[in-house]
């Protein structure tokens, strides 16, 4: 069948539904209906597996489609069944069938039916399988998610190794498609190598996915409640959170559930079964946000996802490039956060050690891509686009304003003479050395390596000291973006000079650099905590809650502070609750409080929101999972058994101090602990009345006015375990 006899739009229009083809695919599906080996790197969200699909529905034979994931194949074999009434015009052949099932697959390409067969590279190496591929039409053999074929790709699988040994037993002449939508210019040339078709057509497709956004924050302790108020910004919109282990992926999920947020959990821990439900809950809209490790994703599409999270920075640049590619496939809004801290880095560096040494240093290669791609302070976008091998013109490219660091730009400093000593240093230690001692050897640091070349006795030796490492490392990133050094992946990131760099010495030019972003876990404290809070608490409503605080305390004959403390009623200021629900996320007001204080502070609000038409803060109501309900509960319970305190806290690996605090925290909540029993061995009778009608009689129940009312007749926590005894009995 010729594919000029072919009206191949006509055949899109019939299978697809499409009147046009989107970028390369047009010219993808001819080279393949001309019997071509070819190969297509084509990005995420390029229309990729069409390329292989439509030439297989309209050609003769079986075309046999080897994909790394059963999730993925299935994903795909249910939407090309979709096409067609012939159930059987697409098969997975794979461990996971019965005799009956495969003996049925064998029948539909048999009689001409299957026109794709989705297959892992292991089920290829079975000879039975080879056998019976051999007595039917194969039309061609696609390789999708190819990088897998190179070790110096992100997600290397050595069974892929074995696959042109194979294709070659199925025939000569049986034409080969490799796809990826992730590949390095060394990946690239790898695919090709291992797959013998040097000679195939190559399509490549821009990296560049202009309606993405990319950002990147400084990962502090407070990420959940960031992440939580970035999705209920976000509100009725898909998203996809990315974390490093299972383990992280619960606990996120499980805080997104308590906070309101219809999220589900995905990994490989998980049963099949149960994946598959959450896949379908996502894509169905059943659920919004999907936490997942990186097996989710691959394959899926669900054109609508518009925001994806890395709540832990990815091993790649590639993992990276192909997660945030989930987002806006269809051309709408894609927002790509990631989460940078040095700690996840080390983590990952941890992880690695164990590994056999060349896996470690090409592991290690990539890892400081992910961090130089965090810490840079340039157009994100051309600094992505470099690591794949594509220029990117930062004024005018498609998308050239969408990432934070060109929205937020840092200032500029001319570096012309640096980028000079910065070649010069890289040409005359004669391209020996990887980035950091590059910089070393500007700022005159000395490690093993330097000292081995003797580089510490070069006259140029420590030539850059009057700037420091952090500078130093940001120019060298920017010089790689430009084109005047280059790394060489094969030695694990070795820095050379390019000719471009030669000439630069020759002919210097301005360059303006500018500094990278330093990120440090103390700032951004994203959430207001209920103790700092005063000041951007509402003082009029503040100033209404304290009168009602008095009144309430009066009609009881209690202090004020026993019905709630001030951070309290700052915290109610600044979250306006106006249900008993929202009540118990206020700081220090548990249930038991709520309950019996409650009712008249949250109709007060309620009144006060509606007659001000307040807009409520609902994104700063962060309700944790309990991680401290288990230390609480151990506490409430041995008190009970009046177990001596001393015990409880070495029980829990706590000083008294953190006990004492803990314990202040569950009676402020409104929980009753009746410790009278450890106070009778410290206090009498007499010293225990004194300490009780201070606090009655007392306008405020801090421990720094009792020191001084009692001056020095009693100590801090003597003081501290009273205050607890009397919130206990008098408040709750």
């Amino acid at each position: 069948m010729n594919s000029n006899e072919i009206d191949i739009h006509k055949e899109l229009k019939k299978y697809f539904g499409f009147s046009q083809f989107k970028g390369l695919q047009e010219q993808v599906v001819r080279s393949i209906l001309a019997k071509q080996n070819t190969f297509v790197i084509m990005p995420t969200g390029g229309g990729k597996s069409l390329c292989y699909q439509l030439p297989a529905l309209i050609q003769e034979g079986t075309a046999i489609v080897v994909s790394p994931l059963i999730a993925l194949m299935k994903n795909q074999v249910d939407a090309i069944r979709s096409l067609s009434s012939e159930n059987g015009i697409a098969h997975v052949l794979n461990s996971s069938l019965t005799k009956t099932e495969i003996a049925q697959v064998k029948n539909d390409i048999s009689v001409g039916v299957t026109k794709l067969l989705y297959v892992a590279p292991e089920s290829l190496t079975k000879e039975e399988y080879v056998q019976f591929l051999q007595s039917v039409t194969v039309s061609f053999v696609a390789i999708d998610e190819a990088h897998c074929i190179s070790e110096w790709g992100h997600d290397f699988r050595p069974e892929y190794r074995n696959l042109r040994h194979i294709i070659k037993q199925l025939g000569n002449d049986v034409p080969v498609i490799g796809l990826t939508a992730t590949a390095t210019p060394k990946v690239q040339e790898d695919i090709l190598k291992n797959l013998d078709m040097s000679n195939a057509q190559t399509f490549k497709a821009s990296f560049n996915r202009p309606n993405l956004y990319y950002e990147v924050r400084t990962k502090t302790k407070n990420i959940e409640s960031d992440i939580i108020r970035f999705i209920k910004q976000n509100k009725g919109k898909s998203g996809i959170i990315y974390c490093l282990s299972r383990k992280k992926v619960e606990a996120i999920a499980e805080v997104l559930q308590v906070n309101g947020i219809s999220a589900v959990a995905y990994h490989a821990g998980l049963d099949a079964k149960t994946r598959a439900k959450h896949q379908d809950m996502f894509l169905m809209e059943d659920v919004e946000v999907v936490v997942a490790t990186i097996a989710f994703g691959m394959g899926i599409d669900k054109p609508d996802v518009r925001f994806v999270i890395h709540h832990d920075i990815p091993k790649s640049l590639e993992s990276y490039y192909q997660e945030t590619g989930r987002a806006g496939r269809d051309g709408g809004e894609g927002h790509c956060l990631a989460y940078y801290s040095y700690k996840d880095v080390e983590k990952l560096e941890k992880f690695m050690s164990g590994k056999p040494v060349a896996e470690q240093e090409i592991g290690f290669a990539l890892l400081q891509e992910v961090v130089a791609y965090a810490e840079t302070s340039i157009s994100r976008r051309k600094f992505l686009l470099h690591y794949f091998g594509e220029e990117f013109d930062s004024e005018t490219g498609e998308g050239a304003d969408m990432d934070d660091n060109v929205r937020n730009p840092k200032n500029k400093v001319e570096a012309k003479n640096q980028v000079v000593q910065l070649l010069e240093v890289v040409r005359d230690t004669k391209h020996l050395y990887k980035s950091k001692e590059v910089v070393f050897t500007l700022i005159g640091r000395v490690n093993a390596v330097i000292k081995a070349h003797k580089t510490d006795s070069q006259s140029f030796f420590g030539s850059g000291a009057d700037h420091d490492e952090k500078y130093w490392m940001a120019l060298l990133r920017q010089v790689l973006v430009e084109g005047y050094l280059a790394k060489d992946i094969e030695t694990y990131g070795i820095v050379k000079i390019t000719d471009k760099g030669l000439n630069f010495i020759k002919n210097p030019i301005s360059f303006m650099m500018s500094e990278d972003h330093e990120y440090s876990e103390s700032e951004d404290d994203a959430i207001v905590t209920a103790s700092k809070s005063s000041g951007t608490a509402d003082e009029i409503l503040m100033g209404m809650l304290r009168e009602l605080r008095k009144k309430v305390a009066k009609k009881l004959g209690v202090p004020p502070f026993v019905v709630f403390q001030d951070p309290s009623l700052e915290d109610m200021a600044l979250k306006y609750p106006i249900t008993q629900d929202e009540l118990i996320t206020i700081h220090g007001v548990g249930e038991g409080k709520a309950k019996k204080y409650g009712a008249s502070f949250v109709e007060l609000i309620s009144r006060y929101v509606e007659d001000n038409d307040i807009i409520r803060p609902d994104d700063l109501v962060v309700k944790s999972t309990g991680v401290n309900s288990a230390n609480k509960l151990y506490i409430i319970q041995n008190i009970d058994r009046k177990l001596s305190l001393e015990d409880i806290a070495s029980a829990k690996g706590m000083s008294m101090d953190d006990l004492i605090k803990e314990m202040e925290q569950i009676v402020y909540s409104g929980t009753k602990l009746n410790i009278k029993y450890w106070i009778d061995d410290l206090l009498d009778d007499e010293q225990q009345e004194e300490i009780h009608d201070y606090f009655m009689e007392s306008e405020s129940d801090r421990i720094e006015d009792a020191l001084k009312e009692f001056d020095g007749d009693y100590d801090i926590d003597e003081l501290r375990l009273m205050r607890i005894q009397f919130i206990s009995e008098v408040a709750n």
